[in-house]
């Protein structure tokens, strides 16, 4: 419960933080998404090769077990 309440006060910070009657501080947010946005997809980019080659494993692995099971029972 207390980190929604923390998550919502954050939301509504940045909300107001980026209204030109706020902080106004609209244009440095959409500057440093710019330049974040390269870096966080090669993050996302690299997360998802592992997750791939994590999956591929399994199944390699489910082959393996299955094949073994069928030959224990004939």
């Amino acid at each position: 419960m207390v980190s929604m309440i923390v998550g919502l006060l954050l939301i509504a910070f940045t909300v107001f933080a980026s209204l030109p009657a706020g902080l106004g501080w609209g244009p440095e947010i959409i500057t440093c998404l710019k330049g974040c946005a390269p870096v966080i997809a090669a993050f996302i980019g690299l997360i998802s090769v592992f997750i791939g080659i994590a999956d591929i494993k399994d199944k390699k692995e489910a082959k393996k077990e299955e094949a073994a099971e069928q030959s224990q029972n004939p």
